[in-house]
């Protein structure tokens, strides 16, 4: 399982610090006016100010890389993401970005403005941020289904997942990895697509349900009475094995607390953590070294790969 990371996201770090006093960029307002279709990917447009904010980007980052690639690889790998139910909220985007501004110790108007001046704009970064969640999460659903990583399967080249095991702890010298076992309760303010405008009053009640958890125990019946709220016993789940997109705020909240809440496609939600301990065993032992193999290069090289045979099944048409 993929660790939650944004491939390529921290590249601008230093220079977004570095670059307060850009010159101004482009008339933006003057290029979206000007804005052509240039390719067409699976029937999607891509257009002139699309590429001239991506150029933008990469120039900001000092980066190399071909505009046109990148936003036919996003376009790509937005479809994937998109079929396989994966979304990013808007909360996830804004809590991210405003996240990026704070660890480079800057306000969020002076992050708005170094945008705005290289010609990048605060919507295409959030964009960039939405795309590399989802892609992440794409990441790790491929790498789930393939059985990538530490333990191959039964049968698999070069030995069982059995003697791979064996083979792994061997060169951690004998010792078996230990994680975290969670026992886990889901907690769903339902929010219908139609009725998005009582999204601040749900996550207000939503709040005030969360402020009241003690244990997993007592949750129902605090439910009762409330409109649209379910309750989900998610069971035993190992750190290794956390969706990405909860495994951060969950390994931060303790044993008895639930974590904050989040808006999702599905309304205002929170995880409570029922309880959590530690655990040693086989299973355990397969998921940390799956976790393990599958960071740095593996990574890397799996999005390559995933990315290419988008590529060659897709129909991409250039104006």
């Amino acid at each position: 399982m993929f660790s939650p990371r944004m491939l390529g996201f921290a590249a601008a770090v230093a220079v977004l610090t570095a670059s307060a006093h850009l010159p101004m960029g482009m008339d933006l307002v003057g290029v979206a006016q000007a804005s052509e279709i240039k390719y067409v990917v699976n029937n999607i447009p891509i257009t002139s100010y699309d590429i001239q904010r991506r150029a933008a980007f990469i120039r900001l980052q000092r980066g190399k890389g071909n505009a046109s690639d990148q936003m036919i690889e996003q376009t790509l790998r937005n479809a994937e993401a998109a079929r396989l139910g994966i979304k990013v909220t808007d909360e996830q985007v804004d809590t991210a970005y405003a996240r990026f501004a704070k660890d480079n110790k800057m306000p969020l108007d002076a992050l708005d403005k170094i945008l705005g001046q290289a010609g990048v704009t605060k919507s295409h970064f959030k964009e960039y941020i939405r795309s590399q969640m989802a892609w992440n999460q794409a990441l790790g659903a491929r790498h789930r289904s393939t059985g990538a990583g530490g333990g191959a399967g039964p049968g698999a080249k070069g030995g069982s997942r059995e003697q791979n095991l064996v083979r792994q702890m061997l060169q951690r010298g004998g010792e078996k990895p230990k994680a975290t076992e969670y026992m886990l309760q889901q907690v769903i303010f339902v929010v219908p697509a139609g009725q998005r405008g009582d999204i601040a009053k749900r996550k207000r009640e939503a709040e005030a349900m969360r402020m009241r958890f003690r244990s997993c125990e007592t949750t129902r019946s605090f439910a009762k009475g409330l409109i649209d709220v379910t309750v989900r016993d998610l069971g035993r789940v190992l750190e290794p094995q956390l969706p990405a997109d909860w495994a951060e705020p969950i390994k931060a909240t303790k044993s008895g607390a639930a974590t904050p809440v989040r808006q999702t496609e599905r309304g205002i939600e929170f995880i409570g953590i029922c309880s959590a301990r530690e655990v040693s065993d086989d299973r355990v032992a397969e998921l940390v070294f799956q976790a393990e193999s599958s960071k740095g290069a593996n990574a890397d090289e799996l999005s390559k790969t995933y990315t290419q045979e988008l590529r060659e099944k897709a129909k991409i048409v250039e104006r």
